[in-house]
């Protein structure tokens, strides 16, 4: 059967779309329908990103999961408007993405955008990330452009399992964020900070995304947690 097209315009970036949500793109389509009436109603999203909702907020979003095993647990921190959780969800119905933002007036949209959507593989809670650390855990922590890297990491991080990992989308100055941060990721338990560029061949520039495996776990005071005697 013919995939119905997206509600809003996808003038040519139709074969990236295409590409990235497949037999979902009306379901993106529905999203970004939503990021472009109520999320500016809400103040989510601002009225000049809507020409653009698919070429810098779905589509570069989206190419992330490229980076994702299927069937993975994320978490995505700071989700805001769903970006990227949200798109991933749509992506990768094979993923289990948790979306953590604090502010209720964002979770409201979240948990509406959800229903609408028809999302059962997404779950939202309001609060930090520190506040669900210790609840809340996952194979992928994503996060998109919400702190610097240092800060990003003590926030994500302790979210990610051991093994896990951070995938932050960044710009141009990944490069130059790890090399001031590389020593607080090692502190915090993470690898060497490794950058990934998603969508190559498909969208230009293509997305710049920070990796970082956590490597071990580190008490809340930052130093290296203490084995259990028995």
């Amino acid at each position: 059967m013919p995939v119905a097209a997206p509600p809003f315009d996808l003038p040519s970036f139709e074969a990236a779309a295409g590409e990235v949500f497949g037999d979902r793109l009306a379901l993106a389509g529905r999203y970004a329908e939503l990021l472009g009436t109520d999320g500016v109603v809400r103040g989510l999203i601002g009225p000049r990103e809507t020409p653009r909702l698919w070429e810098r907020h779905l589509i570069n979003c989206g190419v992330m999961a490229e980076m994702i095993p299927f069937g993975a647990s994320v978490v995505d921190v700071g989700s805001g408007a769903g970006l990227p959780g949200i798109v991933l969800a749509v992506a990768r119905p094979d993923l289990e993405i948790t979306l953590v933002e604090p502010l209720a007036r964002r979770t409201a949209f979240l948990d509406e955008a959800v229903s609408v959507l028809g999302l059962d593989n997404v779950t939202v809670v309001r609060g930090r990330a520190e506040e669900v650390a210790g609840h809340v855990e996952a194979d992928i922590v994503t996060a998109r452009a919400v702190a610097a890297l240092d800060k990003l990491a003590g926030w994500c991080l302790p979210l990610a399992k051991v093994g896990g990992r951070l995938l932050a989308l960044k710009g141009a100055s990944a490069a130059d964020e790890i090399a001031s941060h590389q020593a607080a990721l090692v502190k915090l338990g993470g690898g060497e900070a490794v950058v990934r560029l998603c969508g190559v061949g498909l969208i230009d520039p293509p997305a710049t995304v920070v990796d970082v495996v956590k490597e071990r776990q580190v008490s809340r005071s930052g130093g290296r947690k203490k084995a259990r005697r028995r």
